[in-house]
């Protein structure tokens, strides 16, 4: 059976057996608990996370009101981490926790550019999949901007099926910029 990581880099860029295994080489494995922090608000950032098991949520607090605000989530292969914190190397803005046990690889910022620097295809890898999450960064924020409640939800669920079941109700509302009463009525129909 294929590395997880090795099938997510191939979905675009084919690696020999070698050159999977220095791309794996600069990578750390990290296991966390339910509930731990990955980072916290104000953190340094010195890693980005490859999911191999688990669910994790990044999300902001309001200082004010206390309101939570989930920015994104990640399970099995998806990558996490606080972007900007990462690349400018200044303390994050989001805290990211583990919502069910996890198992994580850490890339550390060097790592990912050595990695660039030294395979092309890695760095092949990396631009074809920034770009994918531009677009989906870019279609949630119209959709938050133009669509209804009822359309956010159904565009969830409709994305993100294996999510759906696997989130706390309050936590996809949280996502989504609705109250939990309204994910519960809007469930029902």
């Amino acid at each position: 059976m294929l590395h997880p990581l090795r099938s997510h880099i191939e979905s675009v860029s084919q690696l020999t057996d070698e050159e999977f295994e220095f791309v794996l080489s600069h990578f750390t494995p990290v296991k966390l608990k339910k509930h731990s922090a990955l980072v916290r608000e104000g953190d340094m950032v010195k890693h980005e996370y490859f999911v191999m098991k688990g669910c994790l949520r990044s999300y902001m607090t309001d200082a004010d009101t206390g309101k939570e605000y989930t920015y994104q989530f990640a399970v099995e292969h998806w990558w996490i981490s606080e972007r900007e914190a990462f690349v400018k190397q200044i303390p994050a803005a989001t805290t990211i926790e583990c919502m069910e046990d996890c198992e994580l690889l850490a890339l550390s910022y060097d790592n990912r550019l050595k990695l660039g620097r030294e395979l092309w295809k890695y760095e092949h890898y990396l631009s074809t999949k920034s770009a994918l999450g531009y677009v989906a960064l870019q279609k949630r924020l119209q959709l938050l901007l133009k669509g209804s409640t009822k359309e956010r939800f159904e565009n969830f669920v409709q994305q993100y099926p294996h999510l759906y079941n696997r989130i706390p109700k309050s936590i996809i509302a949280t996502y989504l910029g609705v109250s939990r009463e309204t994910i519960s009525r809007l469930y029902r129909k």
